[in-house]
């Protein structure tokens, strides 16, 4: 692989997974111009939206695209490829460093499923409190409870689907269906509160920030692509407890 190749790829794998890790398009772009110029590549141009990223150099007689399958939210993946960047910047590491680098960091996994769950936990016993803004002493583990498990569910499907939205419908539909169970042994819990707290686990809140801060940016189409998706997320949250709740006679 010549030099001009390698910091095609690299520029193109950096862009690849910071899109994956939920980062948005302008940073996205930005990183790669950066790699490329501080590589001293000519007349190097970028176009990233949620689906692929295309890049050329030289230009456009040395041109590549890359579609986007998965596309999650880590934000740690994508601080990782920034810094590795500025280090490349600063001359701290080379072309074939920096391409070794990323794809290690492409490699690494995410968090530990066990510290993820603890996180679901957390998140949905705080959020609980304050959405609700009600110290419910009785809802406040159970919506924790009804968090992990939810959201254990969600992981467990997007590992045997790849259809979109799917896991979100499920596991919304299993939370519902265990909060009204909880209720049965416990008939003081909130309903309301422990789904409040449970479903905030699934709620798309950083991709529909990124799809606003893409469209105020002037990336239009990665912005309504992405406005796109989250609503689709949310609405897939709705009909999974909605469902439950008609089925229950709720």
């Amino acid at each position: 692989m010549d030099y001009s190749s390698k910091i095609l790829e690299t520029c193109l794998l950096a862009g690849r997974l910071m899109i994956e890790a939920g980062s948005e398009m302008y940073r996205v772009e930005d990183t790669m111009l950066r790699i490329a110029n501080n590589a001293h590549a000519d007349d190097p141009r970028v176009f990233a939206t949620p689906t692929a990223v295309f890049m050329s150099l030289d230009g456009g007689k040395l041109s590549k695209l890359v579609q986007i399958q998965d596309r999650g939210i880590n934000l740690e993946l994508v601080d990782r490829v920034n810094t590795l960047s500025r280090k490349f910047a600063q001359s701290e590491i080379t072309v074939d460093q920096l391409y070794d680098a990323i794809k290690e960091v492409y490699k690494t996994p995410s968090y530990p499923m066990k510290w993820q769950l603890v996180g679901a936990g957390v998140l949905s016993a705080t959020l609980m409190v304050m959405f609700t803004n009600s110290y419910d002493w009785l809802s406040l583990p159970i919506a924790g409870i009804v968090g992990v498990i939810g959201y254990w569910a969600y992981m467990m499907i997007q590992r045997i689907t790849n259809l979109r939205f799917i896991s979100e419908l499920v596991s919304a539909s299993l939370m519902t269906l265990l909060t009204y169970g909880f209720q049965h042994i416990f008939p003081a819990i909130s309903i309301d509160h422990v789904l409040i707290g449970a479903l905030m686990t699934l709620v798309p809140g950083v991709p529909l920030t990124n799809a606003l801060r893409d469209m105020f940016l002037g990336d239009l189409l990665s912005g309504v692509v992405r406005l796109m998706e989250a609503s689709l997320t949310a609405m897939s949250l709705c009909a999974g407890v909605v469902i439950i709740m008609r089925f229950l006679g709720a």
